[in-house]
């Protein structure tokens, strides 16, 4: 049993100014963490012991299926360029250099790690599967950190790697995982959603996200809610609806217009009389190419309807690229001949395949969305000051690398599954599951003998969970004006007695019998035997996030106290007897 009178809580009245989102605010406030740096916490004792309850639960879920390993928090150089991932990373990655002048890195993901041990150690089919993990540190060089535990540049991982002889073997370990998280998201309390999401510098052929619905999140998560599809905005899918087509002006070919001062689409489709839907926008790009250690700039331009927005994730994930910019003044010149504003597809020199380390001469990668296809007699801009186009049909006046979806989903568009209007929601990544494949195996020569005594190269899945995620989630999901209300399963203490008035004998007796009561039956106690005001230790246990309060105040001399659960705001007297078995059945022991 711990006594409040002898613990560091140093709780704030106000959140600092810095503090935007509401689980970095109360975070502060309760006394669970202290910021040291730029995207760097210190963890204190509510916090951690917060965090080793949720580490406590995945690593219980995490052991029906694999195993748990260390591994080392800085790696050499040579794994990472070995699977190609030393340049690709950038500079999100922390390097360094040791006295000997070799490179090395602080860990940001263990796939190479794992992949290495494997290439070592791992022999026969007769080995596999093998599913292993880690809870451990990792360090990335956030260029923004903010949203207090969101966006850190050091962070807590459970991250695993499976490895298998076949697809269908790889199958069956992403499902062990899918049915794992599950579990664990909801032995933690939260309430959330599995959706499909890209892969990104992961790689790999498939993968899930686990987000919880929060203003605080950063990545937009398109629902049904009549069917439950669900996905990241950087893989959703809709279906649009028909756009009606302008109809041709004079001999029906492109005929070119004045259009003096006319460069954004607003002022297009106002000069023209036209839907914004009825025009092209033009967003070019340069995507960054890396080849070993060489890295070049190559063009890619992306033409879809005014009215969309190009999702930079898709289109960079289409391209295979490492990095996109918009292109440049002196960029636009060279490959347009025409400044931003009035640019369009007409006239540029079109790249046949979808291919930046082929020697594509001046070709310019086209990638058209496939909300432009099948349509005609659009507004796109001439290439020239001033000047746009009208009577531009697609595949007639010009032609495309490559058509594909490459826009961002917007809410109300058809589901792509049942045709029911979409949401649009902002939501928190909890955890990730991906179907890597042979993406590290492979370049790193990885390799096992198959039952026919084959040499084959096993296949790989990575799964991983923030493990300070589950605990600010948690907060934003259940954080009202007076603090937070943690689940039991992950909160630092399950009950506070709270002892209204210390300096009465008989009232710090009960109260301390029954703190030692509830410890015996099991229970996370906490006694609040401090000096202070009934008011203020209400407040304070309101704050700091423990889901049930029992108030050992005047009624004592009937035999009663006070249960006060946090999540409801309820309370009722009971008496002292039945105060274990009511909590053991408000918590479902």
């Amino acid at each position: 049993m711990h006594r409040w009178s002898k613990l560091f809580v140093p709780t704030l009245r106000e959140a600092p100014a810095d503090a935007e989102v509401a689980s970095h605010k109360f975070l502060l406030r309760a006394g669970y963490v202290r910021q040291l740096g730029a995207g760097i916490y210190s963890y204190l004792f509510l916090g951690q012991r917060s965090i080793n309850k949720i580490i406590g639960i995945v690593r219980e879920e995490m052991d029906k299926i694999g195993q748990e390993f260390l591994l080392p928090g800085i790696m050499p150089s040579e794994v990472w360029e070995q699977s190609g991932r030393w340049s690709t990373m950038g500079q999100n990655m922390f390097r360094l250099q040791d006295r000997k002048g070799a490179w090395l890195c602080l860990g940001m993901t263990h796939e190479e790690v794992m992949t290495d041990i494997a290439r070592k150690e791992l022999r026969s089919y007769k080995q596999l599967p093998q599913i292993w993990y880690q809870i451990q540190t990792k360090f990335r060089d956030e260029p923004r950190p903010k949203s207090g535990l969101l966006r850190v540049r050091q962070f807590i991982m459970k991250d695993a790697y499976s490895f298998d002889i076949d697809q269908a073997g790889l199958d069956k370990s992403y499902d062990l995982h899918d049915k794992v998280y599950r579990s664990i998201f909801t032995r933690a309390g939260l309430s959330f959603v599995a959706v499909e999401a890209d892969s990104g510098a992961m790689g790999g052929s498939q993968s899930q996200e686990f987000m919880v619905y929060t203003d605080a999140g950063e990545d937009l998560i398109v629902s049904c809610a009549s069917c439950g599809y669900a996905a990241n905005i950087e893989k959703a899918t809709s279906k649009l609806a028909a756009i009606e087509d302008l109809a041709p002006t004079g001999d029906g070919m492109p005929e070119l217009v004045h259009t003096p001062g006319k460069a954004a689409i607003a002022d297009v489709a106002e000069f023209f009389q036209i839907l914004p839907a009825q025009d092209i926008k033009t967003v070019a790009y340069m995507v960054e190419v890396r080849d070993g250690k060489k890295s070049t700039w190559k063009p890619v331009v992306a033409f879809l309807r005014g009215d969309h927005f190009v999702n930079e994730t898709k289109l960079l994930t289409l391209a295979g690229g490492a990095e996109l910019r918009p292109m440049q003044a002196d960029e636009l010149e060279t490959y347009f001949h025409a400044p931003a504003g009035y640019l369009g597809p007409i006239g540029l020199t079109v790249a046949k395949k979808l291919d930046f380390h082929a020697e594509n001469g001046d070709g310019v990668t086209v990638v058209v969305d496939h909300g432009l296809e099948n349509r005609q007699n659009l507004v796109a801009g001439a290439n020239k000051l001033d000047y746009h186009f009208r009577n531009v049909t697609p595949g007639r006046d010009f032609t495309w690398t490559v058509a594909a979806d490459i826009r961002d989903v917007t809410e109300g568009e058809a589901c792509p599954q049942c045709g029911s209007p979409l949401k649009v929601a902002k939501a928190v990544e909890i955890g990730h599951i991906f179907k890597l494949g042979y993406k590290y195996t492979e370049s790193m020569g990885a390799r096992v003998l198959d039952p026919n005594g084959k040499e084959v190269t096993p296949i790989m899945g990575s799964y991983g969970i923030g493990i300070e995620r589950i605990l600010t989630s948690s907060i934003e999901q259940t954080n009202d004006a007076n603090g937070f209300c943690l689940p039991p399963a992950i909160a630092p203490f399950e009950v506070v007695v709270t002892v209204t008035n210390i300096a009465d004998q008989n009232l710090l007796a009960a109260g301390t019998q029954l703190a030692e009561s509830l410890e015996a039956a099991g229970f996370d106690v906490l006694l609040d035997d401090r000096d202070e005001r009934a008011g203020v230790k209400f407040k304070d246990a309101d704050l700091i996030g423990i889901p049930f309060r029992v108030n050992v105040g005047k009624k004592v001399t009937e035999g009663k106290v006070e249960l006060v659960s946090r999540a409801t705001s309820s309370s009722q007297d009971i008496v002292i007897e039945e105060v274990v078995s009511q909590l053991k059945q408000l918590v479902g022991r």
